[in-house]
């Protein structure tokens, strides 16, 4: 059962959340507050889900969302918004979202958004995805993308690759005929070589990297070995 926590400052939005989200069997919502009670409440319910709205009156969501990932086993956020701002979107995601979604957004795929992010994946609302691609995707400097390149494996670099087409660990395990304890090494490894705080960061980087461009030339491309690679 994946355990969702919703923070939304009216009550109105709470409810019709929790009644989109909870009508799914494998998905409870076990908790529900306005930004001022967040940070609380999750440590309480320890959810493996937070879905987050970005404009509160009392505490917005990004200072939410920073307290969330100052928690010893922080929640996947996703953060919910009306608009698309592309400050809003590079900021989430700079301080630890793992998607960003409009309220809009399909019952179905809201659910699936809650699934994708319970097993450790990544959700863009499509309405924002060339929003990140052109903006945040494309900021960075050459120079530095390329000495963090440097610092992997082979087998880290395939790994960074799946991650930025959004695979789960199990997914990337089977990719990659590996156990999912060793992607999840590979993960962490990936991480504290790039200085990101999650794996959404390491899938943006992949992107800016040109790791995803798609013609075969790439680690993803020459990942048909087994073992780990190391």
């Amino acid at each position: 059962m994946i355990h969702v926590v919703i923070v939304d400052d009216e009550t109105l939005v709470r409810s019709g959340l929790s009644l989109i989200v909870g009508s799914a069997q494998d998905i409870e919502v076990v908790g529900t507050c306005g930004g001022g009670e967040a940070v609380a409440t999750v440590a309480e319910l320890r959810p493996q889900v937070v879905l987050l709205d970005v404009r509160m009156p009392d505490v917005d969501g990004l200072t939410v969302l920073r307290g969330l990932m100052q928690l010893p086993e922080p929640p996947a956020v996703a953060m919910l918004t009306t608009f698309d701002s592309d400050e809003y979107i590079g900021t989430a995601l700079r301080s630890g979202a793992s998607g960003f979604l409009l309220k809009d957004t399909d019952p179905d795929q809201l659910m699936h958004a809650v699934r994708v992010l319970a097993s450790g994946g990544r959700i863009l609302s499509p309405a924002v995805t060339d929003t990140v691609i052109a903006g945040y995707l494309d900021s960075g400097p050459d120079r530095q993308t390329s000495a963090r390149l440097s610092t992997m494996t082979t087998r880290e670099l395939d790994v960074l690759t799946l991650l930025g087409e959004g695979l789960s660990n199990a997914d990337i395990a089977a990719r990659l005929y590996l156990s999912t304890g060793t992607v999840k090494d590979h993960i962490s490894a990936i991480l504290a070589k790039l200085g990101t705080a999650n794996r959404v960061q390491a899938a943006v980087f992949a992107h800016q990297a040109g790791l995803l461009g798609g013609d075969g030339s790439g680690p993803a491309g020459a990942s048909g070995s087994r073992g780990d690679g190391k």
